[in-house]
């Protein structure tokens, strides 16, 4: 699946103005502080939970193989649960897609 740069700024955009709305829209509402716990913790994770979801799948279609795919999903899952930084964590992903895409090659 080849995006052109336009579709690219298209779906940045979208997730900048979701991620935006979703904090901005109870800041309109709502005029006094929220003190119950369960929705500041749902407004605190939902801008996470709306960029997991838009870009999980575009990772299963980043690559021709199902697997180099599923690969750098799992390398950056035990990277960021250990604590290592963004850097470290796209890096990681980056290098196990090249080896594995690198192996199915030889294949």
């Amino acid at each position: 699946m080849n995006i052109t740069f336009t579709e690219f700024l298209i779906y940045v955009a979208v997730m900048a103005g979701v991620t935006y709305l979703l904090r901005l829209l109870p800041m309109l509402f709502l005029k006094k502080k929220i003190t119950n716990i369960f929705i500041r913790s749902v407004l605190y994770y939902v801008p996470y939970a709306v960029l997991t979801v838009m870009t999980i799948p575009a990772i299963f279609f980043a690559t021709p193989h199902l697997l180099t795919s599923i690969a750098a999903l799992m390398t950056a899952i035990i990277l960021a649960y250990i604590g290592k930084s963004l850097l470290i964590v796209a890096t990681g992903s980056a290098v196990s897609v090249f080896i594995f895409e690198l192996i199915f090659m030889l294949i």
